[in-house]
């Protein structure tokens, strides 16, 4: 599949209703009030009206022993005419388990938003694999909907402009208002009035400059790509020819080791050879300047073992931190390392 053949879904618009899945962990059964609260603000924010997929509420544990029923309730929600897009309810560890009993011709057939960051990576695949295009954004309870004390203003901007309009995505501005991942327990409501701490933003972080280049986007959260290489929706070689790949890193915080055998791996394989350019999330739950490693490892590999001299930027605001901006597969993007931007030159959808 070309990135050029992907199927844009159409946009979104106040009264859809969305469609709302748990294809990993079950957490609205666990952390009813946070999920509640999700819901909550992006049906008042956005106008979009929430519509429980009928396996999407089931107990954690019978949820985690039927990857089958998870699978059904997205081949519902795509065929679904009356359903617009598709929402995890919040990500996990084994998406993965769905891949056999997803409905690929229905998913091409009916293309519609999906959303998801994190184990989603898997699902965004698997969209892919039946050529459609789908948006690495936020799952309900965690990345950007169910935000303590309301959503970041950052955030809500970037959901419209990506979702709810045609018009060309444009420049993607750093969030210079700061960033969190701080963690307050879910298990007490109260929590959820109280604003998360923001950390200082340096805003993009150039690593390797190489002036202006441009591609379609490809990646996702770094170690759920590598339960994906191998599998049946692992895109072919020549779909990464010009890519421009994004990666960020999971709130367990991989060890620096294991980022740098990952990256030899694209190397092996040809991937980097073939980019046109990097872009990286900001890492959540690391210790201080443990960011600053994990960027040295990307330079470690791209340019001292593979020669490359491609345009790498870090520390953007997507992925494990707050607040993210949206990125759709498949968009032709741009890095201009000059000035460390990074821009969307199409829309999302139509």
């Amino acid at each position: 599949m070309s990135f050029a053949d992907l199927i844009k879904p159409h946009k979104l618009a106040p009264g859809d209703k969305v469609a709302i899945i748990s294809p990993s962990w079950a957490g609205a059964s666990v952390y009813h009030d946070r999920y509640s609260a999700g819901i909550k603000q992006m049906e008042d924010e956005f106008g979009l009206i929430a519509v429980e997929a009928p396996n999407s509420m089931i107990d954690a544990r019978e949820n985690a022993d039927n990857p089958q029923k998870r699978a059904d309730d997205i081949n519902w929600a795509v065929k679904n005419k009356e359903i617009k897009a598709i929402i995890p309810v919040i990500g996990g560890d084994d998406a993965v388990r769905l891949l056999p009993f997803l409905d690929y011709k229905a998913i091409r057939n009916n293309p519609k938003i999906l959303l998801g960051y994190s184990d989603g990576t898997v699902l965004h695949l698997a969209f892919l694999h039946a050529g459609v295009r789908s948006i690495y954004g936020p799952a309900i309870m965690a990345g950007g909907f169910a935000e303590n004390g309301g959503m970041f203003d950052y955030f809500k901007n970037s959901v419209r402009k990506t979702l709810f309009s045609t018009d060309i995505i444009g420049k993607i501005e750093p969030n210079m208002d700061g960033w969190t991942d701080e963690e307050l327990p879910w298990r007490d409501p109260q929590n959820q009035s109280i604003k998360r701490k923001l950390k200082k933003s340096t805003g993009n972080k150039v690593l390797l400059q190489n002036g202006k280049v441009q591609g379609h986007l490809f990646g996702g959260c770094i170690e759920v790509l590598e339960m994906l290489k191998g599998t049946p929706v692992w895109p072919e070689k020549e779909f990464f020819n010009d890519a421009i790949l994004f990666f960020e890193t999971s709130e367990e915080a991989p060890s620096i080791d294991y980022v740098v055998r990952v990256l030899r791996n694209y190397a092996a394989t040809g991937i980097l050879q073939k980019a046109n350019g990097i872009i990286i999330g900001r890492g959540a739950s690391l210790p201080e300047n443990e960011m600053d490693r994990y960027d040295q490892a990307f330079l470690h590999v791209v340019q001292k073992e593979c020669h490359l001299n491609i345009p790498i930027i870090s520390q953007m605001d997507f992925g494990h931190t707050d607040p993210m901006f949206l990125l759709p597969y498949g968009a032709k993007a741009e890095i201009d390392s000059s000035n460390g931007s990074f821009s969307i030159l199409e829309s999302a959808v139509i």
